[in-house]
C-alpha cells in the first residue's frame, strides 16, 4: 500500500466527517442507527462512523434486515453483519421479514416492497432504542442512478435533485430521518476502503440481474451515455445542484405563501382558487407537489403527468374531479380547490341517512343537529321594545356568496304556519326535487338552484331539506320556498332553528 493511498483513505474519513458537520446530519449526544446490508458501501460507512463516533459524540446501533430473497446467501449476509457488529463491539438488531408475501399483499414491484419493508423495520429499530435517524450507505453513484431513474419515470424538477444528504421517511408505521454521510463518496472508493481494512464485505449477486431498473441503468444506460459524453456523471451532478438551488428558492416562496393560499383541514388541503390562479405556473406546480407530499409523506408515485393533468384542469368548471395515486382526489369548487382522499368530508353538514319527522312545537334531535321549532302567535301584542312580528327577518339569497361558508343567521327561518302545516320532515335531496325559491314566480329544479347558488358539489347530498307533504319548504342554509313565506296577513309563524351539536 502506497503512502499516497493511505493518505487517500485518511482523507476519505476526513471528507465524511466534514460532510456530516457541514450538512448537520448528526446532532451530538444522539443514538444513530446504521443500516448495514453487508455490502461494501454500508460496511465502509459503519467502519468510518466507528472511528468518528467520539468526535461526533454519538452512539451507534447496527440494524440488518434479512429480506429472505436469496436463500442461503441472505442468511450468510446476516451472519456476516452479526460477526462484524461483535468485532466492533456494537449493539445490533438482526431480523428477517417475508418481502415476497408483503409484495403479493400490497401488489408492488419487488424493489418497492423490499424498500417499504426495510424502512418499516428501520423505523421500528430506531423507535426501540430512542433514535430518530438512520444512516444508510448511499454513494454518489446511487445519486446519479437515482437522477436517471427519475428522468425515465417522468419527473419534475424535484426529481432532478436525486438523493439528498438527509430526507424524511414517512409511512403508516412511523417516520424517521434518513441521512447519507457517503453521498460525496464513490462506490469504487468504498470498495477500496474495505479492501484496505480487510473487511471482506458481502457481494449481492442480485445486483448482476438486469431485471431491476436501477441495475439496467447501472450496467447498460450509464455506459451508453458515457460513450456519448465521458463526463455525463459530472453533467448530471451539476444539473442536480442547479435543481437543488432552484427548489430551495421555491421552498422559501411556498413557505411564505402557504398560510395565504393553503389551509389544512383534517386530511384535506384547501387552496384559495383566485389567489392560486394568480401565481406563476412554476409556483403553482411546486405548491401542488408540496401539498401532495404533505398528505402522502412522499412523492414516489407522483409523476409529472399527474401534476400536468391538474394544471390543465385549473380553469375547468366547478365539479371537476381528478383521481391521483394513493386514493387522492383533486376537486374543483367555485372558489377553491380541494386535495385529499375524500373532499366530501369537508362539508359542514352531517350525513342524514333517512327522513326525520319534526316535532312542532318542540325539539327534534338529528345526526349532528338539533332542530328547535317554535310557534309564534302574531295576533298577540308585541312587548315594549320588540319589533312587530310581521317584520320578521327572512333568509334571503346571499349576495355574492360562493359557497365558502354559512352566515350566522342562515340556520334560522320563519314560515307561515297555516300554509305549511305541522307535519314537516327533514331529509336530503332526492332525484327530481323542485321548489320555488323565495322571490321567484315559478318552481325550479333543486339541482339547478344549488348550481346557481354555487353550493359546492361535495356539500349537496348532505344539506338538510325541510319538506311539507306538498313540497319543499326550505333548503337549510340557503333559501325558503316563496309559498311558505310570512306575509302581512300571516297570523301564526313557525320558527325553525337548526343548531349544530
Amino acid at each position: 500500500m502506497t503512502a499516497e493511498k493511505k493518505t487517500g483513505f485518511a482523507k476519505l474519513t476526513e471528507r465524511m466527517l466534514h460532510f456530516i458537520q457541514e450538512q448537520h446530519l448528526v446532532p451530538r449526544q444522539q443514538k444513530l442507527v446504521v443500516a448495514v446490508s453487508g455490502g461494501p458501501d454500508s460496511v465502509c460507512l459503519l467502519h468510518i462512523l466507528v472511528q468518528l463516533r467520539e468526535k461526533l459524540g454519538i452512539r451507534l446501533h447496527v440494524a440488518h434486515l434479512n429480506h429472505q430473497l436469496r436463500g442461503a446467501e441472505s442468511d450468510a449476509d446476516a451472519k456476516y453483519v452479526v460477526d462484524l457488529a461483535r468485532q466492533l463491539d456494537l449493539p445490533a438488531t438482526i431480523e428477517r421479514r417475508d418481502v415476497k408475501a408483503y409484495q403479493a399483499k400490497q401488489r408492488l414491484s419487488l424493489e418497492e416492497a423490499a424498500r417499504e419493508v426495510r424502512y418499516a423495520f428501520l423505523v421500528q429499530v430506531a423507535d426501540s432504542i430512542g433514535a430518530d435517524r438512520v444512516a444508510v450507505g448511499h454513494t454518489v453513484d446511487d445519486h446519479i442512478e437515482t437522477i436517471l431513474m427519475h428522468l425515465i419515470r417522468g419527473t419534475g424538477t424535484k426529481g432532478l435533485r436525486g438523493l439528498q444528504p438527509s430526507s424524511r421517511w414517512q409511512s403508516p408505521s412511523g417516520s424517521l430521518t434518513i441521512i447519507r454521510p457517503l453521498l460525496p463518496v464513490s462506490r469504487q472508493e468504498t470498495a477500496d476502503y474495505c479492501h484496505r481494512h480487510q473487511l471482506r464485505p458481502r457481494i449481492d449477486t442480485s445486483n448482476l440481474s438486469l431485471s431491476p431498473l436501477r441495475n439496467r441503468i447501472r450496467q447498460q444506460l450509464l455506459p451508453l451515455l458515457q460513450s456519448y459524453n465521458p463526463q455525463v456523471a459530472e453533467a448530471l451532478l451539476r444539473t442536480a445542484r442547479i435543481a437543488t438551488d432552484d427548489l430551495t428558492f421555491l421552498d422559501k416562496e411556498v413557505a411564505r405563501l402557504w398560510g395565504e393560499i393553503a389551509q389544512e383541514q383534517e386530511t384535506t388541503i384547501i387552496l384559495a382558487k383566485e389567489k392560486f390562479l394568480k401565481l406563476p405556473s412554476a409556483l403553482q406546480r411546486y405548491l401542488l407537489r408540496s401539498s401532495i407530499e404533505k398528505l402522502l409523506g412522499n412523492l414516489k408515485d407522483i409523476e409529472t403527468r399527474h401534476i400536468e393533468e391538474i394544471m390543465e384542469a385549473l380553469n375547468k368548471p366547478a365539479g371537476k374531479r381528478i383521481s391521483l395515486p394513493e386514493g387522492l382526489i383533486f376537486a374543483i369548487e367555485y372558489d377553491r380547490y380541494l386535495l385529499g382522499p375524500d373532499p366530501a368530508a369537508l362539508s359542514p353538514f352531517p350525513i342524514l341517512e333517512t327522513e326525520f319527522a319534526l316535532k312542532i312545537p318542540g325539539k327534534t334531535p338529528l345526526p349532528g343537529w338539533q332542530v328547535v321549532a317554535t310557534v309564534i302567535d302574531l295576533k298577540g301584542e308585541p312587548q315594549r321594545g320588540e319589533a312587530p312580528l310581521t317584520h320578521l327577518p327572512l333568509p334571503l339569497p346571499r349576495e355574492g356568496d360562493k359557497g365558502g361558508g354559512l352566515p350566522d343567521n342562515s340556520l334560522t327561518a320563519y314560515f307561515n304556519l297555516d300554509k305549511v302545516g305541522s307535519k314537516l320532515t327533514v331529509r336530503t335531496r332526492q332525484l327530481g326535487d323542485r321548489f320555488q325559491p323565495l322571490g321567484m314566480s315559478q318552481p325550479k329544479k333543486l339541482n339547478e338552484f344549488m348550481i346557481d347558488s354555487k353550493i359546492p358539489r361535495s356539500w349537496r347530498r348532505r344539506i338538510p331539506i325541510v319538506c311539507s307533504p306538498q313540497h319543499i319548504l326550505w333548503v337549510v342554509g340557503w333559501r325558503i320556498d316563496e309559498r311558505a313565506k310570512v306575509t302581512e296577513t300571516t297570523q301564526r309563524v313557525l320558527r325553525l332553528e337548526f343548531k349544530w351539536i
